[in-house]
């Protein structure tokens, strides 16, 4: 999903302006990071989770060199999704399969 796709959503479903929508996809987007940074953790119904991890110093090996390089401690998002999200997501899998299956045949 792209920022341009939230906002034809958007302007489809409102009947708002491009710009408007536009705006409105952005500050949405800005509302979700703020939510992250403050708690660590935004969900949506439905959607899923987005949870902060810390991930640890750690060693790693460069590919090319096979020299060993410090990676420093950071921190990621992860995403969890929701079992109707997952339901979903498994059922339009079946059907593109069948689909697929369907036009081979």
């Amino acid at each position: 999903m792209s920022k341009k796709f939230l906002t034809d959503v958007i302007q489809n479903s409102a009947e708002m302006t491009g710009a408007a929508a536009g705006r409105l996809a952005a500050d949405i987007i800005a509302a979700i990071k703020t939510e992250i940074v403050e708690n660590g953790r935004f969900s949506l119904p439905d959607f899923g989770s987005f949870t902060v991890r810390e991930t640890p110093k750690r060693t790693a090996l460069n590919p090319r060199t096979g020299e060993k390089v410090a990676v420093k401690a950071g921190a990621t998002v992860r995403f969890k999704a929701s079992p109707s999200l997952k339901l979903a997501a498994f059922a339009g899998a079946k059907k593109a399969k069948r689909k697929a299956a369907k036009t081979k045949a």
